[in-house]
């Protein structure tokens, strides 16, 4: 039996109350009614066995609960009455309904940039345009740059699209989305300009329930310098404040630490939303529904069954005029410390106790604890030199004219990593992220142990690697999970050969996939805080390459050359054979 309650965040949002179901959708946590509300509706053995399932538009799953006590004031907040009676609902939220009635004023600090632009403002459209936004919502623009609202709109409008899926009322929707922009000009360190940003934002809040986000798009040096003007001169005075901090945190343990202990200063942790978008990606993020929810697969996620995993990033591309920022940190940073090594903590960890942010976050600490920190035996280093294809030049990275010349900064790094636990000790996890390679992809491959006493190993002959079945789940491009077999060539004869049991997103799922920032963004409206990475989180893994950072740049160890468009430095396959294993993104059939 299912009650009907809720439209969230939105108008259009269908939500739904039953008892007894598993959370599907972890994104929107919300809470249960008041016990007086129900009472006479619906028998409740207990609050815990109650569910409350949100969805934009047409898209529903259920959610996590907590006390019913907080339901009400949890789901004001966010603005919907959540299918109350009119007295119900004042009785909830207050005589005063008109101005307990909340807004939220979303605030991207650095609106001029590229990011702001490419990914920011179109994935706060994609929100408004399914309906995922609160009813009322202002979205301001805060930047150094003098520029207008007509004009911040028509810089934002040329980034805006419409889903593939849902064309209807596009241009409509666009035009009322950017009615709801504006800017405000001002510098990063200025409580001045900061306290006039909180009057213009009054004045769009009307009175009602403030709620603000800040979104730090700019780089870390002014993250504190902005953080504390905002707190002091522009945070909400009967709502929350919420604040998104963009990589880089820091450049090694020391700096991470100053930059988390500076933040802390002006706000509390959980007022810190440390976004890793990789988080918010559609494979990474059914990653544990895949393992805790299939039961062919968790008695398998163990040292008894799996040989190696393999965490692999490869582009296809330089780094074509954003070598200054680059050469700073280089890929380890970049890639490995934050993207590739959340990753492998949300693969290896244990059974949560809850699916609440909390309990996920204890998981992947405990991994990252796990660990030792690397060694520079168990690393190898590239960078891209020029290379000529196809009648085409292409730059080595020195090229660059942003880069400094002779720089020693890797574009290419492999890793071998170990984690000192009861399910995998010894099992290699292998990362390998580069620039300028053969292909574009971000995957997970999952290498299986050989079968013992194999009765078809004299088809496979000595290489028994050919008869390893492989899980792939390739979080991009084209989205997909597939498992490789063996399996009988049809005919009389006695031939094998592998294949995929293949789930293509494209093909399985019509609608579109979406973006990481849209995830990521909505969750830190809604206060869910399981994609983003805590403090103690970030400090465990800045202590596992550290000492790898610092050796690297004491030594001046110089990176191995690779050609531009190839498959990376030979050093990388030196490594992954030292465990007796190969890069499953090398072989034909990968």
């Amino acid at each position: 039996m299912a009650l009907s309650v809720a439209k969230c965040p939105s108008s259009s949002a269908a939500a739904r109350l039953a008892p007894g179901h598993s959370p599907l959708r972890w994104s929107t946590l919300l809470r249960p009614f008041p016990r007086h509300v129900l009472a006479g509706s619906v028998a409740i053995p207990s609050s815990k066995n109650w569910n409350l399932g949100v969805a934009c538009k047409q898209e529903v799953g259920t959610v996590p609960v907590s006390s019913p006590k907080e339901a009400a004031s949890k789901n004001v907040e966010i603005g919907g009455p959540l299918g109350l009676s009119s007295e119900e609902y004042r009785d909830v939220i207050g005589p005063n309904s008109s101005e307990r009635e909340p807004t939220v004023s979303i605030t991207v600090v650095g609106a001029s940039g590229d990011l702001a632009k490419k990914k920011i403002f179109p994935a706060l459209f994609a929100l408004y345009y399914e309906d995922c936004l609160p009813k009322h919502f202002t979205i301001f623009g805060y930047a150094r740059s003098k520029m207008t609202d007509a004009e911040l709109r028509t810089m934002v409008s040329k980034t805006l699209t419409c889903r593939i899926d849902k064309r209807e009322n596009c241009n409509e929707k666009m035009e009322q989305f950017l009615q709801r922009c504006f800017y405000h000009s001002g510098q990063y360190e200025s409580e001045e300009n900061f306290a006039d940003l909180d009057k213009e934002l009054k004045e769009h809040e009307g009175g009602r329930l403030s709620n603000r986000l800040f979104y730090l798009s700019i780089p870390p040096n002014i993250f504190i310098d902005v953080v504390k003007s905002a707190s002091k001169s522009a945070s909400s005075k009967n709502g929350w404040t919420r604040v998104i901090v963009e990589k880089p945190f820091g450049r090694d343990s020391e700096s991470s630490a100053a930059l988390t202990r500076g933040l802390k200063q002006y706000l509390d942790e959980d007022q810190i939303f440390r976004i890793d978008h990789y988080l918010g990606k559609e494979l990474v993020e059914n990653l544990s529904i895949l393992r805790f929810s299939n039961l062919v697969f968790e008695p398998l996620w163990s040292r008894q069954y799996i040989r190696n995993v393999q965490l692999i990033f490869s582009e296809d591309f330089g780094t074509e005029g954003r070598g200054g920022y680059f050469d700073n940190y280089g890929i380890i940073r970049d890639i490995m410390q934050n993207h590739l090594l959340q990753i492998l903590a949300l693969f290896a960890m244990e059974t949560p106790v809850s699916l609440d942010a909390e309990d996920i976050r204890n998981e992947k600490v405990k991994v990252l604890r796990s660990m030792k920190p690397l060694q520079l035996e168990n690393v190898v280093i590239g960078q891209y030199k020029s290379h000529t294809k196809g009648g085409v030049a292409y730059p080595g990275y020195t090229d660059d004219k942003t880069v400094p010349k002779g720089s020693l900064t890797p574009t290419f790094a492999a890793a071998a990593l170990f984690i000192d636990n009861a399910r995998w000790d010894g099992v290699p996890f292998l990362m390998k992220a580069g620039k300028a390679l053969e292909t574009r992809r971000t995957e997970i491959r999952v290498q299986f142990r050989h079968v013992p006493g194999n009765l078809y190993k004299r088809s496979f002959g000595t290489d028994l690697d050919r008869a390893t079945n492989e899980l792939v789940i390739r979080v991009q491009p084209n989205e997909a999970i597939y498992l490789k077999i063996n399996n009988k060539i049809p005919g009389l004869g006695m031939r094998l050969d592998r294949s995929n049991l293949n789930l293509l997103y494209a093909s399985r799922y019509s609608k579109e996939i979406p973006d990481a920032y849209e995830r990521l963004l909505l969750d830190a409206i809604e206060g869910e805080r399981r994609l983003f990475i805590r403090s103690d989180e970030l400090d465990a893994a800045w202590e596992l390459f550290t000492p790898l950072l610092k050796e690297l740049e004491e030594k001046k160890i110089a990176p191995e050359l690779y050609p531009y468009g190839s498959c990376g430095p030979a050093g990388a396959h030196y490594l992954a054979a030292n465990y007796n294993v190969r890069w499953g993104d090398t072989a034909s059939d990968a």
